[in-house]
């Protein structure tokens, strides 16, 4: 069965607000990387703490906060923002 992703409204604005570049970065790497692997979890990390169930993925200097759903086989991005802002 194939991943699909969706961005929740709030990824959506954030991606919306990056440079057209990066935002073609992300939509590439999302396509080709997380949804053109067996698992999303191959690539991603982990989030720690009071974000457990959260996966980070890494695009430049951007990062990708991502809930993944596995019995819809699903990854929903949550944010999309600069490594030093995303995780505020």
């Amino acid at each position: 069965m194939a991943w699909t992703a969706e961005f929740d409204p709030r990824a959506l604005k954030e991606l919306e607000k990056l440079d057209k570049s990066v935002q073609k970065r992300v939509v590439e790497f999302i396509q080709q990387r997380i949804l053109g692997t067996p698992g999303p979890r191959e690539l991603g990390k982990a989030l720690q703490g009071g974000k457990v169930k959260l996966w980070r993925y890494r695009v430049g200097d951007y990062r990708l906060i991502c809930r993944i759903h596995d019995e819809a086989s699903r990854v929903r991005v949550l944010r999309v923002a600069h490594r030093r802002e995303v995780y505020r």
